[in-house]
């Protein structure tokens, strides 16, 4: 899955798991202990979120295997049947997920294929590219938005001093790091603003073809507004 979008391979797999066998099949695990047919199912080709429910619901049930007192047995169970619960509605959710992007992208999509550059400096970009209509029997409009932001790096003082300067190999690794970890959140804060944007009924044509991010007044980092380029700006 992409940062915003549900890979053609997960919808394929998510498409393929009846919901009502799923319930019989973890039944059927609790009941005999073991997982079974679950693993018939391509749980794990259906994204992280659901890949980690059913991890815990293999730790939970390894568990409950192992519980020998019968105070201990019961604790157990709940627990495993509340793992199961949440596996359930994991499929539950991200079908709900797929089907709104599936209506979603009948009038617009958003390429959330983006690469990192190799080298980072404090001036950041990320370029968010879409297509969208107003109608579905409206052509495509092709469009992209430049998101850029001035990081101000400063000193890290919740880290301990360290008893030796670092060389000046390790600070630029460390310069590195923070940048790419900035970097990362103006991407994601990109490609949900726009995404909402359209969500919201936002027209394509009056969306900017670069936008400066807005920094917060104390940090003077980015927050969750930052690439909200339809604001009001200050």
């Amino acid at each position: 899955m992409g940062e915003i979008n549900i890979s053609r391979d997960q919808q394929n797999a998510l498409k393929g798991i009846d919901a009502g066998e799923l319930d019989k099949l973890i039944e059927q695990a609790i009941r005999e202990e073991r997982m079974g047919d679950l693993h018939r199912l391509p749980l794990t080709s259906c994204g992280s979120y659901i890949a980690a429910k059913l991890r815990y619901f293999e730790q939970a049930l390894a568990k409950h295997r192992l519980a020998k007192a019968p105070r201990k047995r019961t604790e157990t169970e709940n627990t495993l049947r509340r793992a199961g619960s949440d596996l359930a509605f994991a499929l539950a959710a991200m079908r709900r997920r797929m089907e709104a992007e599936e209506k979603e992208g009948q009038l617009f999509y958003i390429d959330d294929q983006i690469m990192p550059p190799h080298h980072f400096s404090e001036r950041l970009s990320v370029r968010v590219s879409y297509r969208w209509r107003r109608t579905v029997d409206d052509e495509w409009k092709f469009g992209s938005i430049t998101f850029f932001h001035d990081v101000e790096l400063r000193p890290e003082y919740a880290l301990p001093v360290p008893k030796r300067k670092p060389s000046e190999a390790k600070q630029e690794q460390d310069r590195q790091t923070r940048l790419y970890e900035t970097w990362e959140h103006l991407m994601r804060g990109a490609l949900y603003s726009v995404r909402d944007y359209f969500r919201d009924g936002g027209d394509g044509d009056k969306i900017p073809e670069t936008f400066q991010a807005t920094v917060d007044s104390h940090s003077r980092g980015l927050n969750n507004y930052s690439t909200q380029f339809w604001r009001q700006q200050p």
